[in-house]
């Protein structure tokens, strides 16, 4: 099997302390840098990851083009002390998936200028996703389209990295077996693992369409496939990993030298499932709602703490805010959370998809937020507070690992999410 850590970052050390590598897929600052300072503790690289719907080349729901997110990646490590040289840059789900409502044709000339611009602005790590079907296409695109297709990206690709003069080669990602970005909209009881001959399938049929187009040098930088391992997560429940149900799929990797599989949607997973998917073949770890679910946690606890202390005049009431927010502006979450209005009450706030988290830039919650900090920062924090709100940063706070500062205890709380990927990567 080969070692991803090592043909990622060109460090063969690295390789050698680490089996796997997680990837953090979020645009939060907050936690952006919590991933970073976890890094810069365990003395690792860390891989960061834009979605094609965060960061595009119009802008993205994020408001930032590729270039743009490098820059910002780039503000928060000098910040935090990380070396550049430590971060991964990688692209996740690139394709026509913003376009689908488009004739294929169309979307796809879209999708070109998408690599081109992931790749130019220095992102190595490219998930090249074509799966989804377009406006004029069957209702399932079989595996020869899909491969054409991601075959047709990797030449932008190459072309970009080759224009600009890149010496560290884009490395790429493949699958036609994607799950859904965020977590189920359905709920789920079971998920069907990937069969071994789909998977095997997948890798000849896409290599067949790398030959064709002449790129069999950056067939050889094809690191990892994504396959779905039975792991997945819907708005109340998680399916967890049971490495008896996967350990076909896992012998697939003895004959498909050079390649790890790709595990998209392992938010939640117990630490137990981490270390048994990375030990089975599954090296690259995806985690994105995972850890703004645990930023959103440590913030509504701090307004839970703020409540006690302050009057309500007072009060940033960041719960409340972010409620009259996403009812006002409903379009990131009301076609995915169904049921009587409690229940979508709910939802809003607890969904393990977290759909809370394209909300935190709005401008009125960012500012609330921000005015928590403020409120808790000019005051001490009783431990006894802390004990009943966060109690896991209460035994942080209690042994001297980290100060009660709001933001401390917020980045601890991630951070605790974070902890529990790089202890599964380590070898």
């Amino acid at each position: 099997m080969a070692n991803v850590v090592t043909r990622l970052t060109g460090d063969e050390e690295a390789g050698r302390t680490l089996r796997g590598i997680y990837s953090i897929c979020s645009a939060h600052p907050w936690v952006l840098a919590a991933a970073m300072a976890q890094a810069l503790d365990d003395g690792t690289p860390l891989l960061v990851e834009s979605t094609s719907n965060q960061v595009d080349q119009f802008g993205g729901y994020t408001g930032m083009r590729p270039d743009d997110f490098v820059r910002f990646v780039h503000l928060i490590a000098d910040r935090v002390g990380l070396p550049r040289s430590r971060l991964i840059l990688g692209g996740d789900h690139l394709g026509p998936n913003a376009w689908r409502s488009l004739p294929a044709e169309e979307a796809m000339q879209r999708a070109e200028a998408l690599i081109d611009a992931y790749v130019s602005a220095g992102f190595t790590k490219i998930h090249l996703d074509t799966s989804m079907s377009c406006a004029d296409d069957a209702t399932r695109l079989s595996d020869d389209v899909v491969a054409e297709r991601a075959s047709r990206l990797c030449a932008i690709a190459e072309a970009a990295a080759d224009r600009e003069g890149l010496t560290a080669r884009p490395v790429y990602v493949i699958g036609t077996e994607v799950p859904v970005p965020g977590g189920a909209a359905e709920e789920l009881a079971t998920v069907e693992v990937t069969s071994p001959d789909a998977a095997e399938d997948t890798v000849a049929v896409h290599q067949s369409a790398w030959r064709a187009r002449g790129l069999s040098d950056a067939w050889h930088r094809v690191i990892a496939l994504v396959v779905q391992p039975g792991v997945e997560f819907d708005h109340t429940k998680v399916v967890d990993y049971k490495p008896e149900l996967a350990a076909n799929l896992s012998g697939v990797l003895e004959t498909t030298a050079g390649l790890v599989f790709e595990a998209h949607s392992t938010d939640y997973q117990t630490p137990e499932a981490l270390s048994a998917l990375v030990r089975d073949g599954f090296s690259i770890l995806k985690v994105g709602p995972g850890v703004t679910f645990a930023l959103r946690e440590a913030l509504y606890a701090l307004s839970d703490i703020e409540a006690e202390l302050f009057p309500a005049h007072r009060r940033a009431n960041l719960p409340e805010l972010v409620e009259r927010v996403m009812l006002s502006k409903p379009g990131n979450w009301e076609k995915y959370y169904h049921g009587d209005d409690e229940h979508k009450r709910l939802l809003r706030t607890y969904s393990y998809s977290d759909r809370i988290r394209y909300y935190w830039a709005d401008p009125e919650i960012d500012a609330a937020a921000q005015k928590l900090i403020g409120n808790l920062s000019g005051v001490q924090i009783p431990d006894n507070l802390l004990s009943r709100y966060l109690p896991e940063q209460y035994w942080q706070v209690r042994r001297g690992r980290i100060d009660a500062s709001p933001m401390n205890l917020i980045q601890a709380r991630v951070r605790d999410v974070i902890r529990t990927y790089a202890a599964a990567c380590a070898a």
